[in-house]
């Protein structure tokens, strides 16, 4: 299959807003990229809040300091990870309106989006929820 084939690529549909949860879709986008897989990560619901310029929306945000302290990857370090890579980002539109968070709080890179985008873009993709 050739590389720009969509079977190959991942989409990761993150659910909602716990720091762990949206830590572990960068670790998921960041490594797939790495592999050459290209990656849609769609933020629905409290899960915006990893698309926003300040993540710290999230709960638990403050457990980035401990996850950096034990050696691994924080937060800001996987994100711009996934934009250097060339990462996709979508942020749901009703997960905007459901947080009260504007549309120009999020990254640049980011798209505002509804499912049914979504949904074509992740068409022929590995689909992961968390």
């Amino acid at each position: 299959m050739p590389a720009d084939d969509p079977r190959q690529g991942l989409a990761i549909l993150l659910l909602e807003g716990s720091y762990e949860r949206a830590h572990y879709a960068l670790v998921l986008a960041a490594g797939a990229l790495a592999v050459d897989r290209p990656v849609l990560l769609f933020a629905a619901g409290h899960g915006v809040h990893a698309l926003a310029r300040d993540w710290h929306g999230l709960r638990d945000a403050g457990t980035d300091d401990t996850v950096q302290a034990s050696g691994v990857a924080g937060f800001d370090v996987l994100r711009d990870a996934v934009l250097a890579l060339d990462g996709t980002l979508m942020a749901c539109e009703s997960g905007l309106r459901l947080t009260g968070l504007p549309a120009d709080a999020l990254l640049p890179q980011a798209v505002v989006a509804g499912v049914p985008a979504f949904l074509d873009a992740a068409r022929g993709r590995q689909v992961i929820s968390l």
